[in-house]
């Protein structure tokens, strides 16, 4: 399981921008700021989707990840984005183990 960034457009039009309006925020990556969407993606062992979401840029990772998990059961792997006391236990009770 990750996230990754949608960049509508450079973030110095992001007061002048109609694309998206609704939807695409300024957030922040490991690599920088940018303007868009994020979009959370899992993904088995061989490279197949099997649920994705997109949300606005400024969204926490951690946010979509239950609703994302809801059909899903045993290991899911993340990076540490996802380490949170309250998501592994909440997931634990569904049956998902997050490892990071």
């Amino acid at each position: 399981m990750d996230a990754t960034a949608i960049k509508v457009f450079h973030i110095k039009r992001a007061y002048t921008h109609r694309v998206f309006k609704s939807i695409a925020t300024k957030g922040k990556t490991s690599t920088g700021w940018f303007f868009g969407l994020k979009l959370h993606l899992i993904v088995n062992d061989l490279g197949e989707i099997m649920n994705f979401q997109l949300t606005t840029g400024k969204t926490n990772d951690r946010l979509p990840v239950e609703n994302l998990c809801k059909h899903f059961m045993g290991k899911m792997f993340a990076d540490k984005g996802y380490i949170s006391k309250d998501l592994f236990e909440k997931l634990i009770e569904k049956g998902v183990e997050l490892i990071t």
